[in-house]
């Protein structure tokens, strides 16, 4: 048995543009009053435009006012329990704090990985900071 955000990032690569990489990636981010929002990613031929899965998911929400998440979960097609990168950690840092969970995909009879957004990303730039 799977996690259930496990599950709704896996559902969601189906959904994914990559057409150079072909590596499928999907993100299922649970705000604080339960609502579920996922995202897939999309590549873009320059590579710089393209979007992922982790900021798509994000951006879905705060779109429907949501700014208070409780945890995301992290899938590839490849199940080798991708994290998010670091610019996914940081955009994430700017709603969520050092104790926010990140569970990320192993595969198939393996338990997920969990990490906190603080072990992930130690040190975050943050508003205090640039004030």
């Amino acid at each position: 048995m799977t996690h259930p955000l496990i599950d709704a990032a896996r559902e969601i690569q189906a959904r994914a543009h990559v057409p150079y990489s072909n590596y499928r990636v999907g993100a299922a981010l649970e705000t604080t009053d339960g609502e579920v929002f996922v995202g897939c990613n999309l590549e873009n031929a320059n590579y710089s435009n393209s979007l992922h899965a982790e900021e798509v998911a994000l951006a879905e929400a705060v779109k429907t006012g949501h700014d208070s998440f409780t945890r995301i979960a992290v899938s590839s097609s490849r199940r080798d329990g991708v994290t998010p990168c670091g610019m996914c950690r940081q955009t994430l840092a700017e709603f969520c704090d050092e104790s926010f969970l990140v569970i990320c995909d192993e595969g198939e009879g393996e338990p997920p990985s969990e990490y906190t957004l603080g072990e992930l990303l130690p040190n975050t730039i943050t508003q205090e900071m640039l004030e």
